[in-house]
């Protein structure tokens, strides 16, 4: 894999070269159918964003690019119609290396869908919705575009760059199937050190071929850089701020943003929050934590329908869940002559519907499955795949140069955090307590240390929470809105992984109305 190209490289053939086969990647989705210690410098050897004063002017801003970075400020961007012609595609070139811009470039692809107002354009929304490693023009072209309202897609005009690494974007491609941790019958219930020695055999393989043939990227995906990669693309939008919404990883990026351009955050919406200050153990143990809240959340409202397939207790239900588990495990329920259905499969199911909240389906796949029917269980689990994607890739890629995600645990200490897991919750504890060690052969050292954001003199921040959030759980949006010196929290009680456009007026007028007025909820506000 080529992943960088220098001076020499830059030729109008060249060029006309790489972006047919940009424009190739995007046809595949159109036939288809997924460091710096505190405080942050905006560029290294520079002074903090800080110290520019919000509402800078154009030459402010310029002049706080330095000067071998200003022909990335300064380059053209040249759109042409993508796959689905009510969009716009285009590519950005950004340095390999923010502190060493002569190392070579990256070519990031980006994609827009023109605002449809009328002379009422605020700008460019920039919109990431996870991962890390999903791709955001994906999510823009398969119905991302559609959640916004009407009102919004007025204002702005929507746009979707991929990170770093990411699909579209100079991807990580490690040509390697990433490991998959046990989930079978005994890894739920104790810690077998062969099995955890395999995973962590596994876990080196998987980064051993990664270096061999994304080795000269892998350094260069870091969420720092991406988060500079949006400023080069805001700058070359003509937009003096960024207007953002982010969900999930996409939180980490924004506030990562805000951290380091204060004085350019415009308005910012984090949704679903991701919590900087944390390490990978204690992302890991945290969600664990949410997971099993979700669960007895969704078996509480079960146990009071006539109709739950699973009984009318939590308790029951929770060990009819187990005991169907295990018996799937021992005896997988064949699906035609290709697919057995396991117990991972249902509990991967199970997961899906906790994060989407989606409970009449969950318990349509646990009525289902006992009888022999697994069409809602594969409903639930075909949600998450996403074909033609890296996104496994650049989950490691990204992930472990990033501390909430960066877990370097030996086997021996994966097993020995197992009781932690499973008192933190006895259904999922094993199968994430597996994927501590995910980063600990890794090529390249963390480059983002757990620390809180602050973002110092920036626009006020609208962050959103659920309070039965699996992924990411509520308090976690409390932490970042306590630790950044201007923002807002808006609470949605409710069970799912994120609160807007997930079905409530009041979460969904209140963040409209932040991104086309510039109007904060009230403070304390909580939706239902």
């Amino acid at each position: 894999m080529t992943a960088v190209r220098g001076d020499a490289d830059r030729t109008p053939d060249g060029d006309r070269i790489r972006r047919r086969r940009l424009r190739r990647r995007m046809a595949l989705l159109g036939a288809s159918g997924l460091l710096l210690t505190a405080p942050y410098a905006a560029w290294p050897g520079a002074a903090p964003a800080a110290t520019q004063p919000a509402g800078a002017d154009d030459a402010a801003a310029d002049a706080a690019v330095p000067p071998e970075l200003q022909r990335y400020y300064q380059q053209e961007l040249q759109w042409w119609p993508c796959p689905d012609p009510s969009f716009q595609c285009t590519e950005v070139t950004v340095p390999l290396d923010y502190a060493h811009p002569d190392a070579g470039d990256l070519l990031l692809a980006a994609s827009r869908k023109q605002a449809t107002g009328d002379g009422a354009r605020i700008g460019s929304l920039f919109l990431n919705p996870g991962g890390p490693g999903i791709s955001a023009i994906d999510y823009l072209a398969q119905g991302g575009a559609d959640l916004f309202s009407p009102s919004v897609r007025a204002s702005y005009d929507l746009v979707a760059m991929d990170p770093r690494g990411v699909q579209y974007s100079t991807p990580v491609n490690c040509e390697i199937d990433a490991p998959t941790p046990p989930t079978g019958a005994d890894s739920r219930k104790s810690a077998d050190s062969a099995e955890f020695a395999a995973l962590d055999a596994a876990f080196e393989d998987f980064a051993t071929v990664c270096e061999r043939n994304a080795g000269p990227l892998l350094p260069h995906v870091g969420t720092l850089d991406a988060a500079r990669d949006m400023d080069v693309l805001r700058a070359l939008m003509g937009d003096d701020a960024l207007h953002y919404v982010g969900v999930s990883y996409g939180t980490y990026l924004g506030a990562t943003y805000a951290d380091l351009f204060p004085s350019r955050v415009g308005r910012m919406v984090l949704d679903g929050v991701v919590d900087p200050t944390l390490d990978g153990y204690q992302n890991a143990l945290q969600t664990t934590a949410g997971y099993q809240v979700a669960w007895e959340s969704f078996a509480t409202d079960c146990a009071a329908r006539t109709d739950c397939p699973l009984g009318h207790s939590v308790t029951e239900i929770s060990r009819r869940l187990v005991t169907l588990l295990h018996s799937l495990d021992s005896t997988p329920l064949r699906q035609g002559k290709d697919i057995a259905i396991t117990g991972s499969d249902l509990l991967n199911a199970v997961r899906n519907a906790l994060r989407s909240a989606d409970w009449e389906l969950l318990r349509a796949a646990l009525q289902g499955v006992p009888a022999g029917d697994t069409t809602a269980l594969q409903q639930l689990n075909g949600a998450s795949e996403i074909p033609f994607s890296n996104a496994v890739d650049a989950f490691y890629a990204i992930g472990c140069l990033s501390s909430p995600f960066d877990s370097r645990f030996s086997s021996a200490e994966a097993a020995a955090a197992l009781p932690q897991f499973l008192h933190a919750s006895p259904l999922f504890g094993a199968l994430d307590v597996a994927g501590l060690g995910q980063c600990t052969h890794w090529p390249v050292p963390a480059t983002q240390p757990a620390q809180a954001v602050t973002a110092p003199g920036a626009a006020p921040i609208l962050i959103v929470g659920t309070t039965r959030d699996p992924d990411t759980p509520l308090h976690w949006a409390e932490s970042l809105t306590d630790q950044l010196s201007s923002s807002r929290l808006l609470t949605y009680d409710a069970d799912g992984h994120g609160a807007y456009q997930r079905g409530s007026t009041c979460v969904d007028t209140a963040v409209d109305r932040y991104l086309t007025r510039g109007q904060l909820p009230t403070a304390g506000e909580v939706c239902t």
